[in-house]
């Protein structure tokens, strides 16, 4: 059985995110493993992805939580869930790992990431190529001051509001929201063939979709790819081994996850991770083995 259960701060989050999963009945007891997600993309495909393998594959009963990603974080090490599958580290999450890090476990890296300001195909680059030009009047002009971000506590919106300071932006609005509002905003500028700046990462489908850009970082505060981690709280590999070591073997590419998502445009989300599982039986397989 795979059960979707929701964190009070991230129910109207979640209202806009989570795809098709049904909600089960009431357990009896705690399920095999309790996994903590947080409605970005790539959390969605790679938390979905590992439950598929988990419930269908290994025959274990699955519970998926969504929530922010410091309650992610504070939950695991509380040992009120047992698995996260989206530590960016070292640096996107240092805050979090300095915070919880010694009641958490390292089951290993899952994929590479990379962070930055972004921009979509249609803004030319003679207009937007760097960071640095963010602060030239026209360019704030035709931006109307804004940078479309996402949920508050990422450690993505961090460094964007340190790169705010930093690179004497201060006239600009960071925007809170989603993942999903935040792609919404980039489809609202497509339409009207109009720049737009956003927090952006990779794994993402915006990327596939509307060619996006990185903007140049002259100051390196965005960094270079992170490696995006699965952490369990310290009890869970000694009390289910064979999950914990089947984790630790996933190894997943940038091409991978972007597949799924573009993919569930279409089909949804559970159709896109079952058809890739199909595709990729080998795969899948070394992971159980």
């Amino acid at each position: 059985m795979i059960r979707t259960s929701l964190s009070r701060r991230s129910m109207l989050a979640a209202l806009a995110s989570l795809s098709a999963t049904p909600l089960a009945a009431q357990s009896l007891g705690r399920p095999d493993v309790v996994i903590g997600w947080t409605p970005w993309s790539d959390a969605e495909v790679v938390t979905k992805l590992v439950a598929r393998v988990l419930h269908d594959m290994m025959d274990r009963d699955v519970e998926l939580t969504l929530a922010d990603i410091e309650a992610q974080f504070r939950t695991l090490s509380r040992g009120e869930i047992d698995v996260m599958l989206m530590s960016w580290e070292p640096g996107l999450h240092a805050a979090y790992l300095r915070r919880y890090g010694d009641t958490l476990v390292d089951l290993g890296p899952l994929y590479e990431g990379t962070i930055g300001l972004a921009v979509p195909e249609w803004v030319p680059a003679d207009l937007i190529s760097s960071i640095e030009d963010l602060r030239r009047p026209e360019v704030q002009e035709a931006l109307g001051g804004r940078i479309v971000g996402i949920d508050p506590g990422a450690g993505l919106m961090a460094t964007t509001r340190d790169a705010i300071q930093q690179y004497g932006l201060t006239n600009y609005t960071l925007e809170e929201g989603t993942g999903p509002k935040m792609v919404r905003e980039i489809a609202l500028a497509q339409r009207r063939d109009a720049p737009v700046v956003v927090t952006a990462w990779r794994p993402h489908m915006k990327f596939a979709l509307y060619g996006m850009r990185y903007l140049d970082d002259p100051k390196g505060l965005y960094s270079g790819a992170s490696t995006i981690h699965a952490r369990a709280n310290t009890g869970f590999p000694e009390r289910a081994p064979d999950i914990a070591d089947m984790i630790g073997r996933i190894a997943l590419e940038i091409t991978d996850i972007e597949e799924i998502m573009v993919n569930a445009r279409e089909q949804g989300i559970d159709k896109a991770v079952q058809s890739w599982i199909e595709a990729n039986t080998a795969k899948v397989a070394d992971w159980q083995r």
